[in-house]
C-alpha cells in the first residue's frame, strides 16, 4: 500500500475568512527555470516542465528541493488538479497567498489572472475552465528580475548575500489553494472595526455580486454561546454595514495578559431565508490611542518592548517550514521579555498574525519597500541633484512608485482586522532632500501615509521608520540609533526631555523636524554583534565592536534598554533583532533558533518598569486620540 505524500503547510492560510470547503494545493509541482524569460516563446505553456519543486517553498530554499540561489529571472510551475465533483454548481477560485513578483496564471491554456507584487495575496476565477469531477491543468509563470526596481525588502540584488541583504525569493512562497463559492453572490473579507468605547464591533462586508434581496447576518460568539447578533439588507452595488453590540456582562477586552478573541459567524441569505454563503472569522475588542507622549492600549500606557523580526529561515528563506515554527518564534520572543515585534521589510504570512492575535503579541505592520530609492537606489529609483527621480540600473520599465501604493493598500486590506497590530509603517530608512524641490519620492511617501490613514483611522501610522521623515502630520516620530555605549546612548536620548529627540539628520537623511506633541520611540537600536563561533574571515557582522565576553553583552544590553525604559517621554523601542539572519549575526537567537544567551537575564533587563507606564512626562491627559 502506497502512503499518501505529506502536504507541507496544510493549515488553512486565511484565518480571517474560513469556509468549510477548500483544498490545499501545496506539494509537488512540475517546475522549470526560465533564465532568459523566453519560456512563452519556447512552448513552456503547453508542454511538461523538466523538473519539480515542493510548493510553497521558493526555488532558492532547501525545502523546495531545488536550492538554486542564482538569478532566476523567470520560473514556471505546472500541475494537473482534480476539481471535486461535489463542487458542481459553484464558482471555483484559485488563491495564491503570495508569489514573487510578476505572476501570470493559465488554466487549460487560457490566461485567468495576473498580479504584480511579491507579498500580498490574489485570486483567479477558474469557473469557465475547471469542470467539477475533471482535471484542470494549471500553469504559473513568475518573473522576478533582481536588477529591476521593485519593492523587494531585504532580498539581495547582487548574486550573493552581503551586508543586510539576503538570499532572494522567487515565485510561489506561500500556500496555493482552491475554494468553491456560490455562483450568485459570495462574501469577501470583512472589515471589522473594534469600538471599545461604545462596546461594539462595526462591520463592513464586501459582497461579490451584491444585489437586492440578500440579507447579511452576523453572530458574535464566545465560549458560552451567542453574545450578540445583527442583520441588514444588501443593496445593489454597495456593501452592507452593521454594528454588533457587546453586552457589559459579555465584554472581555483583548490585551497582552488576556488576548481574548470572539468568534464570528457570517451568513448571506436569500429572499426565502436560505443560506447563500457562510464563513467564519474572529475579532478582538481593544483600542489603540495616543495621549501626550504615550501610546495606550485599552486606555492604559503600555511600553512597547518590540524586537525587529525579519522572518527569515535557514531552510525556507521567507517561508516558515511549519506553522509551529511561527508560533515558536513568538514564544521565543516573549520568553526573552519582548511584548511585540516590528515585522521588518516583509509582509508576514497571515497565520503569523493569527498566532500573534491568539498569544497577545503586539505588531507594527511594515511593507517590503526597499527598492523605492534612496538607500537602495542601486536597485531602483535614484534622485538626481535637480530633484528629479529616475530609474537606475537594468530595468524593463514596468515598475513605478504607484505600484508601492497599490501593494501597500492590498496589505492594509488583508491585515486590518488583526487586533495584534497597533501601528503601521509603509517605509523604512528612506532618504530625501530638504530644499525647495518637490520630488516623486515626497509624493510617494505622502501618498502611502494618506492611504494608510484613509483606510485605517483606528491606529497610529509612522510615515517612515528612521532617517528622512517627510510629513508633519505623521502620528508618531522615531529614530534609529546603533550607538553601542550605554552612557552616550542615554545622553543622546535624554535630549527628548528637553524637546531635542535624536534624529539622523545628514545631507542624505534630512527630516522635517519633530513636533512636541508627537509620541517618540527608538524603532531600531542595539544590534549587538555576537557569534563566538565565527572565525576570522567569516562573513559575520553586527553593529559596533563585538563584546569580548558574554558578561559584556549583558552589561551593554541592560544599559541600552534601561536608557529608554527610564525615559518618561519614550513610548517604546525595537531591539535589533530576534534571530541572526545569514551573515547579520546580532540576534537574540542564532539563525537556527538555538539560544545564544541566558534568556532570564535578557528578560530581566526588559521587564523593569517603564517610566511612561506611570504617566510621567505626559503633557496631555484625558481620553486620548486615535
Amino acid at each position: 500500500m502506497t502512503k499518501s505524500p505529506v502536504v507541507p503547510r496544510p493549515e488553512h492560510p486565511r484565518p480571517q475568512l474560513v469556509r468549510r470547503d477548500w483544498r490545499c494545493l501545496n506539494g509537488r509541482w512540475q517546475f522549470e527555470i526560465d533564465q532568459g524569460d523566453s519560456g512563452l516563446d519556447r512552448g513552456l505553456l503547453t508542454r511538461p516542465l523538466q523538473g519539480s519543486i515542493i510548493v510553497p517553498f521558493c526555488p532558492e530554499s532547501k525545502l523546495s528541493g531545488v536550492a538554486n540561489t542564482d538569478y532566476l529571472n523567470a520560473v514556471w510551475y505546472r500541475r494537473d488538479v482534480m476539481i471535486p465533483a461535489a463542487w458542481k454548481g459553484r464558482r471555483i477560485l484559485l488563491h495564491f497567498q503570495a508569489s514573487d513578483y510578476d505572476t501570470f496564471v493559465w488554466a487549460n491554456g487560457r490566461e485567468v489572472g495576473r498580479h504584480r507584487g511579491g507579498m500580498t495575496p490574489f485570486s483567479c476565477d477558474l469557473t469557465e475552465h475547471a469542470v467539477p469531477g475533471k482535471k484542470v491543468t494549471l500553469v504559473v509563470r513568475a518573473r522576478d528580475n533582481a536588477q529591476d526596481s521593485m519593492p523587494a525588502g531585504k532580498q539581495a540584488w547582487t548574486l550573493g548575500n552581503s551586508g543586510c541583504h539576503y538570499t532572494r525569493t522567487t515565485g510561489l512562497w506561500q500556500t496555493v489553494w482552491l475554494e468553491p463559492v456560490p455562483r450568485r453572490a459570495h462574501l469577501l473579507r470583512p472589515k471589522i472595526v473594534p469600538d471599545l468605547a461604545n462596546r461594539r464591533f462595526s462591520l463592513e462586508q464586501p459582497v461579490q455580486g451584491a444585489q437586492a434581496g440578500l440579507t447579511y447576518r452576523v453572530r458574535l460568539r464566545d465560549a458560552s454561546g451567542v453574545v450578540s447578533e445583527a442583520s441588514c439588507a444588501c443593496g445593489e452595488g454597495f456593501y452592507p454595514r452593521l454594528d454588533l453590540p457587546v453586552p457589559a456582562e459579555k465584554m472581555r477586552v483583548w490585551s497582552l495578559e488576556d488576548p481574548h478573541l470572539y468568534d464570528l459567524e457570517l451568513e448571506l441569505r436569500d429572499e426565502r431565508g436560505r443560506v447563500v454563503d457562510a464563513a467564519r472569522s474572529y475579532a478582538g475588542l481593544r483600542s489603540v490611542s495616543l495621549d501626550g507622549y504615550a501610546v495606550k492600549l485599552n486606555g492604559r500606557p503600555v511600553f512597547q518592548r518590540l524586537v525587529l523580526d525579519q522572518g527569515y529561515y535557514p531552510d525556507g528563506i521567507l517561508t516558515a517550514p511549519t506553522d509551529a515554527a511561527l508560533v515558536q518564534d513568538i514564544r521565543r520572543s516573549q520568553e526573552a521579555g519582548f511584548n511585540g515585534a516590528r515585522l521588518h521589510q516583509k509582509v508576514f504570512e497571515e497565520r503569523f498574525l493569527y498566532h500573534a492575535d491568539r498569544l497577545g503579541y503586539l505588531i507594527w505592520g511594515e511593507f517590503s519597500d526597499w527598492g523605492l530609492g534612496g538607500t537602495e537606489a542601486v536597485r531602483g529609483w535614484q534622485q538626481q541633484p535637480d530633484g528629479a527621480v529616475v530609474r537606475s540600473g537594468n530595468h524593463n520599465g514596468h515598475n513605478y512608485p504607484g505600484t508601492y501604493i497599490t501593494q501597500w493598500l492590498e496589505t492594509l486590506q488583508r491585515d486590518f482586522n488583526h487586533p495584534c497590530i497597533v501601528g503601521w509603517c509603509p517605509l523604512n530608512e528612506t532618504t530625501r532632500r530638504c530644499d525647495e524641490r518637490i520630488t516623486t519620492h515626497d509624493d510617494t511617501m505622502r501618498a502611502l501615509f494618506l492611504a494608510t490613514k484613509l483606510y485605517d483611522a483606528t491606529r497610529p501610522a509612522l510615515d517612515v521608520s528612521g532617517y528622512a521623515h517627510g510629513l508633519v502630520e505623521s502620528d508618531v516620530y522615531d529614530g534609529h540609533d546603533y550607538d553601542q555605549d550605554p552612557a552616550t546612548f542615554k545622553r543622546r536620548h535624554d535630549g527628548l526631555l528637553a524637546d531635542r529627540p535624536f534624529v539622523a539628520d545628514t545631507v542624505r537623511h534630512q527630516s522635517i523636524p519633530w513636533r512636541p506633541d508627537q509620541p517618540y520611540f527608538v524603532s531600531e537600536f542595539g544590534g549587538i554583534w555576537w557569534n563566538p563561533r565565527a572565525k576570522p574571515g567569516d562573513d559575520s557582522w553586527g553593529y559596533g565592536d563585538r563584546p569580548r565576553t558574554l558578561e559584556e553583552f549583558y552589561t551593554r544590553f541592560e544599559g541600552l534598554c534601561a536608557a529608554l525604559l527610564d525615559n518618561p517621554r519614550m513610548f517604546g523601542y525595537c531591539y535589533t533583532q530576534l534571530t541572526d539572519v545569514f551573515q547579520e549575526q546580532n540576534g537574540i537567537f542564532y539563525f537556527d533558533r538555538r539560544k545564544k544567551y541566558d534568556l532570564r537575564r535578557v528578560r530581566a533587563a526588559q521587564r523593569r518598569p517603564a517610566a511612561i507606564e506611570h504617566g510621567a512626562g505626559s503633557p496631555v491627559t484625558g481620553a486620548g486620540r486615535p
